[in-house]
Order: structure tokens, then C-alpha cells, then sequence
């Protein structure tokens, strides 16, 4: 199973990738939630430039990244999975679990470190919200989140299957709840029990502080709910709310190279997390 999963992992990455972007784009075209304020061919290229960027920086740095780490921990023993003995689907499914709420930690810490704020607000800072948005990060973020990874996984003893399947899902859902499209409201109810919605994250996107410092799940809602972070709705309705940062308000600084410079630049006082609710 490990040897076909090393064999096969870009190609699984990469149709899963695809598929899931062309079945939000075309909904985003049929039914789309809210009008874009911005064009969307500049956005989409500067958004889709550093999701290659940092797919090539991935690569480099880490070739075997985190089902790398699953794989030595297998062999060495690492971490609490590895040394119970349980049923395969229950490990596999506590592994994605366990490696969801870290991710939700994660966001959590990205929003209470000014530090880190600042590379996480490459992400906030889009006007818009669409599927492209769902992959916007800088490439210093994303080689964190890498190592925060890496570490997570040789913590929990997650195996490789686990692994794979966990990150093929955050992608995807990451997609899912960033796509620009209209849910029924009786089905984004139902559905928000169990998996984050586009209306659910959409929220995380507001300019309103207490808002944007909400819903920071990116695959399980249950995080939001357990820990008092969870906002159902946006105060001025997805319709009215703003997207974005409100002191980053110019659409023509919005490309590529800004978003490569945009942690270095400017003072960091927005959206402090110890603020939420004010």
C-alpha cells in the first residue's frame, strides 16, 4: 500500500486538484453567491502564480514532506498511533481527525502572533472570495505549515494512507469552502454539521473583526463549535459583507509581487485575535 502511494501521490494530488477546482469554478459560473468587485482573469493569475510557486517550493524543500515523516514514524514507531494497536479504518480516521484540529490550532496561532498574522493576512487581504482564494498563502506560511505538519504527524503516529487522504481532503474542502457559489440555505445547514461550508468560512473573510477572527475551520466545523469560535452568519448578510482587510482596500495592489512583499510591509494592528468581540 505505501510503495503504490509513493508511486502514485502526485498524480492522485494532481486529479484531485483539478477536479475538485473545475467543479467549484463551473458552479461559481451557474450559480454564483456574491458578484466579484474585481477582475477576475488578474486575480485569478496572481492567485494561481503562488499556488505554483509554492507547489515548486514544497517540492524542493521537502520531497517527501509529511508522508515522508508517516512513513519513517511507521518503521521507528513514532508517536501514540504506532504504538496502539487498532482497526485500520479507525487509526486512518482518527489520524485525519487529529491532524484536522491541529490545522485548526494552527490558524488560531496564524491570527494571535503578529508574526505570523503577517503572513497569514496574504490570505485575508484578497477583495474577493472565490476557489482561488482557498490556495492564496505565502510561500513562508506555507513552509511553516509544512514543518508544523511534519511535526504533528511524527507526534500522533499518523501513517502514510492517513496522510495522503488528510491532505487530499483539506485541499479539496479548502476549495469547496472557499468557492464563490450558492448553496441552498436548508442544504449549507445540513452540510455544516459535518464539513465547513462556503457561507460558514465566508465569514472568516469579513472585514468586521470579531467576524474575520471566527470559523477558522477549513475541513471539520466541530472545531469552531467545541472551543466558542463558531459565527453562524455575518452581521450585513453574504450579500452586504465585505471581504478583505479594511486598511488594504486598493484593488490595484492586489498582484502577484504585492502579495510576496505584503508581510514586510505596513504595521500590524488588525484583526488581533485577543480583540474578538469587541
Amino acid at each position: 500500500m505505501n510503495d503504490y502511494l509513493l508511486a502514485n501521490e502526485p498524480a492522485i494530488r494532481l486529479v484531485a486538484f483539478f477536479g475538485v477546482f473545475a467543479l467549484m469554478a463551473l458552479g461559481e459560473l451557474r450559480l454564483p453567491r456574491r458578484p466579484l468587485t474585481q477582475p477576475k482573469a488578474r486575480r485569478w493569475a496572481a492567485n494561481l502564480g503562488i499556488v505554483a510557486l509554492n507547489t515548486v517550493a514544497v517540492r524542493l524543500l521537502f520531497p517527501a514532506a509529511a508522508i515522508g515523516v508517516a512513513l519513517m514514524g511507521e518503521r521507528e514507531g513514532w508517536g501514540l498511533l504506532n504504538r496502539v494497536d487498532l482497526p485500520g479504518w479507525l487509526e486512518m480516521a482518527l489520524a485525519v481527525i487529529l491532524l484536522d484540529m491541529a490545522i485548526y490550532l494552527q490558524h488560531v496561532l496564524f491570527h494571535a502572533a503578529p508574526s505570523l498574522w503577517r503572513l497569514h493576512r496574504v490570505h485575508h487581504v484578497d477583495l474577493d472570495y472565490d476557489v482561488t482564494t482557498g490556495a492564496r498563502f505565502h510561500p513562508v506560511e506555507i513552509v511553516l505549515s509544512m514543518l508544523i505538519k511534519m511535526g504533528v504527524v511524527a507526534a500522533i503516529g499518523a501513517g502514510a494512507a492517513a496522510v495522503l487522504l488528510f491532505e487530499v481532503l483539506l485541499n479539496a474542502t479548502a476549495m469547496f469552502n472557499h468557492a464563490n457559489v450558492r448553496l441552498p440555505l436548508s442544504l449549507d445547514a445540513l452540510l455544516r454539521r459535518f464539513v465547513v461550508t462556503p457561507d460558514f468560512h465566508r465569514v472568516h473573510h469579513s472585514v468586521v473583526e470579531s467576524e474575520a477572527n471566527s470559523n477558522f475551520g477549513f475541513n471539520l466545523p466541530w472545531w469552531d463549535y467545541l472551543f466558542g469560535t463558531y459565527q453562524a452568519q455575518p452581521a450585513a448578510g453574504h450579500e452586504g459583507m465585505e471581504i478583505g482587510i479594511h486598511d488594504w482596500r486598493d484593488g490595484a495592489r492586489q498582484g502577484f509581487w504585492f502579495m510576496l512583499r505584503f508581510p514586510f510591509v505596513g504595521s500590524i494592528r488588525e484583526y488581533a485575535i485577543n480583540r474578538r468581540g469587541d
